[in-house]
């Protein structure tokens, strides 16, 4: 084994030890994919990171490598998306991206058809598992707001307009899933630039190459544009700290391909709500089970039935359904428990789940 395999070896080690994990390959279908993002000085210096952001000094000695060296290479991989960077107490401190959520969709700018070729290959050997679980799933669903009843309650997390309503910068981004598929001759008819950033800080998003900054009302008629076209609204699986929302596709998402593709419902949480039909008003036209992406809808004797084990609670189909017959309800709070308070207990609970000590990484 030559050195610079031992060392894309250890980053992806160190990346399979986050408690967002990585896909690990037999095939060695990861470390090519790893290569194509990190030169081998970036590589050996992510080896021994952390994810909380730390002194250059510290990084390097554990490396081995010259501090003034590390401190440029870090600088690099901060402008490509491969570590987060502020400043810490000695000036410039960085930590360590996760795969996903985290380093690729920030490869978004230089994602070519070679690394959409090798990130498929290794979906497809690993079906998405060291990605897709266990424990709290990456993402989490959020419905479409007019179709819940009116007469439920919906949490701040739970809504759209209330996480949009909370921030003052926007931004729009290509669907770095929908860029993949399309690099390889599998576009969709899905809208592409549709990934909604925002962030409690204006201007935000001014000087960012791959975000289009936008108002606030210009983010909620993308948002409402992907609705009607049939995307599902997921966010980050924690009720504090959300900064994006995506609009997903079942053709191109990792994370719903997980479901739909792979059969591992463990890969998307879905929402506190679900669909429910009133006999009486349903006509039986079927524009409902065709708009769901999840098989949670069927036709029985011209009659929806609602499959609760496999519904998601985006909302899509009542939006599809002309008659008014389908509406969102609650889920009873023993079968969908909120979501981790924020990041920090996010981790804790995946890092248990996957048996891993979080320690090791803060």
């Amino acid at each position: 084994m030559d050195s610079n395999t031992v060392v894309y070896e250890r980053l992806a080690d160190r990346l399979s030890s986050t408690p967002n994990g990585f896909m690990r390959s037999k095939k060695g279908t990861d470390l090519k994919l790893l290569a194509k993002m990190f030169t081998p000085e970036e590589a050996a210096l992510g080896a021994v990171m952390h994810l909380p952001r730390e002194d250059v000094a510290d990084i390097a000695a554990r490396a081995g490598v010259n501090p003034t060296e590390a401190a440029q290479t870090l600088k690099t991989m901060a402008r490509k998306g491969l570590v987060n960077a502020g400043r810490g107490s000695k000036g410039l401190a960085f930590g360590l991206l996760p795969f996903v959520v985290g380093s690729y969709e920030e490869s978004l700018p230089y994602l070519d058809e070679e690394m959409a070729q090798l990130f498929e290959e290794l979906m497809q050997e690993t079906r998405g598992e060291g990605m897709l679980g266990p424990g709290p799933a990456l993402q989490r669903v959020i419905p479409v707001e007019q179709s819940i009843d009116a007469q439920v309650d919906v949490l701040p997390y739970e809504g759209v307009s209330a996480l949009l309503d909370a921030s003052m910068a926007f931004g729009i981004r290509e669907c770095i899933c929908r860029k993949q598929k399309g690099l390889l001759g599998e576009a969709c008819d899905y809208p592409r630039f549709n990934c909604v950033s925002f962030a409690p800080v204006e201007g935000a998003f001014a000087h960012v190459e791959y975000i289009e900054p936008v108002t606030k009302d210009e983010a909620k008629r993308i948002l409402r544009e992907a609705e009607e076209a049939g995307l599902v609204h997921t966010v980050y699986n924690q009720q504090d700290g959300i900064h994006y929302i995506c609009n997903c596709c079942p053709c191109c998402c990792g994370i719903l391909r997980g479901i739909v593709e792979f059969g591992q419902m463990h890969a998307l949480a879905r929402s506190a709500f679900l669909a429910r039909v009133d006999a009486e008003l349903c006509v039986g036209c079927s524009q409902c089970v065709e708009r769901c992406h999840f098989g949670a809808l069927t036709m029985v004797d011209d009659q929806c039935i609602v499959d609760p084990m496999h519904c998601m609670g985006c909302g899509l189909c009542v939006t599809a359904c002309a008659s008014d017959a389908l509406r969102l309800i609650r889920r009873p709070a023993d079968e969908q428990p909120p979501p981790p308070k924020d990041h920090l207990a996010w981790l804790a609970e995946r890092a248990d789940a996957r048996g891993e000590r979080l320690e090791d990484l803060l």
